[in-house]
């Protein structure tokens, strides 16, 4: 019967690249791990590693083999990981508070869902907040975790900060606006146009964001007839209200009747961070460590430029 032992010294004599290296990362004689693989090599009536004084080779059969026995050590160590979890009773609800412009659309949904998986005793109550009031909610330990986009005026002591990806901005238009005819656009051909979100003077976020950059562009938005910072600003825009900057993740809420349009200056760009409390509970730190960790692959956020 072949035990998880012999798999995890096959995995580390393959990883190691020789017996030698292997038998000093697990503390046991070279003698007795070698017994081991030949007991497993026997147990499976496969050769899986080419020896020779220096350095292991694996076979066609052993690099098949390798790959599934690391796969089973992975999941094993969850499993294990999780049951620990469970048993001391680390299970409930974690609050989330996410700005309007950061919509749960890919990668942010995608990837909370995939988390949640690894945590079977968490839930998510999640809820939307500007992100001058997610932070002060976390500050107070009415809220757990926040998603928002910097600059975020105010300072709080017990606030953590960590920038998940950058993400470029685009703008909004209606399909019966003049501009709506371009796909690629210089900023300064907005001086003359209506805005439907202006930034607070109290208040950070995308609004300021945007605001800053226009004035370094030489000009300050005009504010439209009817604004607003939230999700709805996308529905003045499609009616034609004025136009709108907005991060290129709003294509996947918009309605038909709004056009996007690229930017040419590349300094139009909008990061988009997680907030945390220091000293949170066990559960949420784990939790942000797993998130942190699933957001920062290549696979999930393709067209974004992840922090390190």
């Amino acid at each position: 019967m072949i035990s998880f032992k012999q798999l995890r010294y096959f995995v580390e004599i393959v990883a190691a690249g020789s017996y030698t290296r292997a038998s000093e990362r697990l503390y046991i004689a070279q003698s007795a791990l070698s017994r081991q693989i030949k007991e497993l090599e026997s147990d499976m009536d496969v050769v899986l590693l080419r020896r020779d004084a220096k350095q292991v080779e694996l076979t066609l059969a052993g690099q098949e083999f390798y790959d599934k026995a690391r796969k089973i050590l992975e999941d094993l160590e969850h499993a294990i990981s999780q049951a620990r979890y469970i048993d001391k009773g680390e299970r409930g609800a974690i609050r989330l508070l996410h700005s309007s412009s950061v919509p749960l659309s890919p990668p942010l949904g995608p990837c909370l869902n995939s988390v949640l998986e690894g945590f079977p005793g968490v839930t998510l109550e999640i809820s939307q907040a500007s992100s001058e009031h997610q932070a002060l909610e976390i500050e107070e330990g009415r809220a757990d975790l926040g998603l928002a986009r910097i600059p975020i005026l105010r300072k709080h002591p017990h606030l953590e900060t960590v920038t998940l990806f950058q993400e470029k901005l685009v703008v909004a238009v209606s399909l019966q606006h003049p501009l709506a005819q371009h796909s690629v656009i210089d900023i300064a051909a907005l001086r003359d146009e209506l805005f439907v979100s202006t930034p607070h003077r109290d208040r950070g976020g995308l609004s300021y964001l945007v605001a800053e950059r226009c004035i370094a562009h030489g000009f300050f938005p005009k504010p439209a007839r009817a604004t607003s910072r939230k999700a709805s600003l996308l529905s003045l825009v499609n009616a034609n209200f004025g136009i709108a900057i907005v991060p290129d993740s709003m294509r996947a809420i918009a309605v038909s009747g709004v056009h996007f349009i690229d930017l040419k200056e590349e300094d139009f760009q909008s990061a988009v961070v997680l907030m945390h409390r220091r000293g949170a509970s066990v559960m949420v730190d784990q939790f942000v460590q797993a998130f942190i960790a699933a957001i920062a692959k290549p696979s999930t956020s393709p067209n974004l430029t992840t922090s390190t």
